[in-house]
């Protein structure tokens, strides 16, 4: 869902969370509902508007490259901060490219936006040429290219139709993109474009990655240059046999151009190939592997100093095999992995070395994720970050300083932070840089010479620093950001037998440890995604909440990220037990421990899994959970995609069982309990049809509840003004209820 991951988004702000704080100062009085603090957190997206992101220092580590709104605007601009002077200065601007006029985006340009989960305005992402020299931008469906020796803009000539995935060509000669599913090249001395593939279609696209790629995969490039530019691999999709949907919104019932193949369990996946042509166009040469065995192309890589480079899957993910091709198509296997419950993806991986010795590649087949180098027959050398480490495969954040021969990554044995580390290629011990509760994340110019830390602690929002390669602070990257007006009262414990559940609870600012306080559980609890993080961003909203009279807690069952192979491979076969009794076991333990906890007033609240978890909860145990929220559920798993259902309940007709478990519509005659039903009437992910079916089946059972659809909204929630009224709406419901 991108593994349901960035719903997370829409009920706690950001994925941007904390620690065990310090509490704030005691207020007195009646807890009251605080408008302006609602309001500015809407306005602010969670007050990360304004905060640099898509940060890039440049190869030759003399300025630090990122986009950064206004603190209260959407609109975002690229920025430049000079590493000598330490001061920074706009260089690209909505109105400076498009001359005033209105940002149009094609539907096929949003609905890329919402894989990606991006719901700013304006200059959304860039590409900076491998020399550092020039820089590309995509916006409102034209390309530009920035000269930073003369700080001159010039538009490439594209043409009409929708614009996708531009890229530089890695010699920085050219630009290529994707115009209606077809892939061409623009020549930058030349002016001059070229189309590389012909026959593109909405059914039969050439560059494009499917649906299930960009939304449970994590890969959204549908081609990729040799390192010498001389040829483009790309991947063509076959989506004819596939169902066609529609995520129109109802308030708007004329026709609607945009419709888009979503396959369900069971049912036709998208046929994918890969091919490699002359990138002057001409013959396609297509890559030859068994795709009847492994239908999924999972992963493309085509690094310097390593051959071209795939991972494909199988349909039920239990296997992967890495292969490389050469210039005649035929494919080598180097390795395969395989597990009985499924395999993970990282996209991190395979990374070559550009001296072609070997790639980094990351496995679980030791209990928890491991970060490995490989000879470039595949043939294991030594594992350089051991199982204990806790690796974060996927968002590792791997940069490898090959003249140093060492591996800078993200990691912890601490779920609940993530801390930065090195390792030496010729193996040691791994050495943490970072040891404060938090999350950090970094970014390292090419040359090595300088290197941004961004991180967020119980004290702080997301800030980054810029320092040189001795350690020396250079200086702060500026921020516009509104800052929070307060820090979250939050505790972190672990609890519970064995190895226990993490958790989190918010206090009201003005806790009387004399009372007992209603309870509302802010869940998660699927694959992919913790709600139990430490960041000051994950828990402003959440303060609110608590303020009004409630503690709110938070536990991170089974089958959630960072606990090791068993733990996250707990929910295999059905998602209506193991996650709800992890739920149930850990708000048990908490209450034993803290006896201000009033488990017999108890609300539970989420969105997309959370929001599944959430009906979950009132339907199956009505004894603990007392009235529920449910944000974008998933009612029946045989209507989500094939790649994140199949993983973990495989397919319907072997597993008939586990999708009628898992399913809500099961327990819809059972609801005894107050439920509230929150979604998106354009929502292409989680579609409306779910809160449609399910509320169906609770009216056809004479089962009360209510339903609050968001007209026109998609499984993000950013228009500040719906953001108010729904927290609200929430906030009253369970006034109401509790």
């Amino acid at each position: 869902m991108r593994k349901l991951l960035f719903a997370l988004l829409a009920c706690s702000g950001l994925v941007y969370g904390q620690v065990p704080a310090a509490s704030a100062p005691a207020t007195k009085g009646p807890a009251t509902v605080e408008n302006q603090f609602l309001s500015d957190f809407a306005i602010t997206r969670g007050f990360t508007l304004g905060r640099p992101v898509r940060i890039q220092p440049t190869p030759d580590g003399k300025a630090v490259l990122y986009l950064r709104s206004e603190g209260r605007s959407s609109s975002m601009r690229l920025y430049e901060f000079d590493v000598a002077t330490g001061s920074a200065r706009e260089i690209l601007s909505p109105d400076r490219l498009l001359k005033g006029s209105e940002e149009k985006l094609s539907p096929e340009e949003k609905a890329q936006r919402e894989r990606q989960r991006v719901s700013t305005r304006g200059i959304t992402n860039y590409q900076l040429s491998e020399d550092g020299n020039l820089i590309l931008v995509s916006l409102s469906g034209r390309l530009f290219v920035y000269t930073r020796a003369n700080r001159s803009v010039r538009e490439l000539s594209v043409g009409p139709g929708t614009i996708l995935d531009p890229k530089f060509s890695p010699d920085g000669t050219q630009v290529s993109y994707v115009n209606d599913a077809d892939i061409y090249t623009f020549e930058l001395a030349t002016f001059q474009k070229r189309r590389i593939t012909t026959g593109g279609s909405a059914d039969l696209s050439n560059g494009l990655a499917e649906f299930v790629a960009q939304e449970e995969m994590g890969r959204f490039a549908g081609y990729w240059w040799s390192p010498d530019s001389r040829f483009i691999a790309y991947q063509q999709s076959d989506a004819r046999a596939v169902e066609v949907w529609q995520p129109a919104d109802p308030a708007k019932p004329e026709p609607t151009e945009y419709t888009q193949r979503y396959p369900r369990p069971g049912k036709n996946n998208v046929k994918v190939r890969l091919g490699v042509t002359p990138a002057t166009g001409g013959e396609t040469t297509w890559l030859d592997w068994n795709s009847d065995r492994y239908p999924y192309l999972a992963t493309v890589k085509w690094d310097k100093g390593g051959p071209l480079t795939l991972v494909v899957q199988t349909r039920l993910q239990r296997e992967l095999a890495v292969l490389t091709a050469d210039e005649t198509g035929k494919t080598k296997l180097l390795f395969t992995e395989s597990d009985p419950m499924w395999v993970n993806l990282d996209q991190e991986v395979p990374r070559w070395l550009s001296d072609g010795s070997g790639f980094l590649w990351t496995s679980e087949r030791d209990g928890a994720p491991q970060l490995e180098l490989r000879d470039p027959k595949g043939a294991l050398l030594r594992v350089l970050v051991p199982p204990g480490t806790g690796y974060v495969p996927d968002k590792s954040n791997l940069s490898v300083d090959e003249k140093a021969r060492l591996v800078y990554f993200r990691a912890g044995d601490d779920p609940t932070s993530t801390q930065l580390f090195r390792v030496s290629l010729d193996g040691g011990e791994p050495v943490a840089l970072t040891s404060k509760p938090g999350q950090h994340t970094f970014a390292r110019s090419k040359d090595q010479g300088v290197y941004v830390v961004s991180a967020t602690d119980p004290q702080n929002m997301m800030r980054s620093s810029v320092y040189r390669a001795d350690g020396t602070l250079v200086g702060k990257l500026p921020s516009d950001a509104v800052e929070p007006p307060f820090k979250p009262n939050v505790e972190f414990v672990k609890v519970g037998p064995g190895t226990g559940y993490h958790c989190s609870l918010v206090r009201p600012r003005n806790f009387d440890p004399r009372r007992r306080y209603p309870v509302i559980v802010q869940v998660y609890g699927g694959p992919g995604a913790q709600q139990v993080v430490a960041s000051m961003g994950s828990y402003l909203r959440t303060q609110w909440l608590a303020d009004q009279g409630y503690i709110v807690v938070s536990i991170d069952n089974r089958g959630t990220p960072r606990r090791g192979r068993a733990w996250e491979r707990a929910i295999v076969g059905s998602f209506g037990t193991v996650p709800l009794d992890g739920q149930v076991a850990g708000l048990q333990a908490l209450a034993k421990r803290f006896p201000e906890l009033d488990t017999g007033r108890v609300g539970i609240t989420g969105w997309s899994f959370g929001g599944y978890m959430s009906a979950l909860a009132v339907l199956r145990r009505p004894d603990i959970f007392k009235a529920a929220v449910a944000g974008a559920p998933v009612a029946d798993w045989l209507d989500y995609d094939t790649h994140y259902t199949e993983r973990y309940l495989g397919l319907p007709a072997e597993n008939a069982r586990g999708y009628k478990e898992s399913s809500l519509l099961t327990y819809a005659p059972e609801l005894e309990r107050p439920l509230l039903l929150v979604h998106g009437t354009s929502d292409d992910n989680v579609f409306f049809l779910h809160t449609l079916k399910l509320s169906d089946a609770l009216f056809r059972a004479g089962k009360e509840h209510e339903v609050l659809p968001l007209s026109g909204l998609t499984h993000m929630v950013p228009d500040p003004e719906v953001r108010i009224r729904l927290e609200e709406r929430i906030a009253a419901f369970f006034r109401k209820n509790l």
